[in-house]
């Protein structure tokens, strides 16, 4: 059952991605030039986007496959190229219409859905494989606790996500991000320790914590993570 703090940091997500900063996530997600600064959190994002790819079969035929956060959907599309039948789910049903407009028509065997909604939502069914790419930086590590144990209780293979580590570097970029005006910010970015993820997770039965890794790109840092039935 999802939390008070989860209900309200989804709400003030929407709001976000649906309607402040839809524009500049359209460019981002684009072939579009952009500052230097955008530049290199584009080059982190491709980055995340081929390892946690990387991490699932590369035969993905007849797979089901959760795109959790799908944003413009360029996982979710990656993914179908490789034979999967994609759920891909966001919050925004701005970026969703802009994902469906970018979908292109050479999926060969694979397919995309894309909804509108909660990544949580039971009644998108069982899936083979779930990813979480920065979809759930903005929350605490209770609530993306909380999270993947929903998720795992209808995935039969692995989950792949990311969280925001907690990092030097990344505690100085919270602050400064603290000094923008009110409406130009983005809801705050939750940093976690992998050591809290994997405690809180060491009870998980029947899975366990698989591979790890650091994408640091100027102003983009994050970290995947890997669970794996054990």
């Amino acid at each position: 059952m999802p939390t008070i703090t989860y209900e309200k940091r989804r709400g003030q997500l929407e709001t976000y991605f649906d309607r402040t900063a839809v524009q500049a996530w359209a460019r981002l997600t684009s072939d579009a030039p952009v500052s230097r600064i955008r530049a290199t959190v584009r080059a982190g994002r491709d980055t995340m986007r081929a390892t946690l790819l990387d991490w699932l079969p590369q035969d993905l035929t007849g797979r089901r496959i959760l795109d959790a956060g799908c944003g413009t959907g360029a996982l979710a599309v990656e993914a179908a190229r490789r034979g999967a039948h994609v759920v891909a789910i966001d919050i925004s049903p701005t970026l969703v219409g802009l994902a469906r407009e970018r979908l292109p028509h050479d999926l060969g065997a694979g397919h995309v859905d894309f909804r509108t909604g909660d990544l949580l939502d039971a009644s998108l069914g069982r899936f083979d494989h779930v990813v979480a790419m920065d979809s759930l930086i903005h929350y605490t590590a209770p609530d993306i606790l909380r999270v993947l144990r929903q998720l795992a209780s209808r995935t039969d293979g692995s989950l792949v996500i990311t969280f925001a580590p907690r990092t030097a570097a990344l505690t100085v970029m919270h602050a400064v991000g603290r000094l923008l005006p009110r409406g130009d910010r983005a809801p705050a970015i939750e940093p976690v320790t992998e050591s809290t993820l994997r405690r809180g997770l060491a009870d998980l039965d029947g899975w366990r914590v698989g591979r790890t890794f650091r994408v640091s790109r100027g102003f983009y840092i994050s970290q995947a993570l890997e669970l794996a039935h054990a």
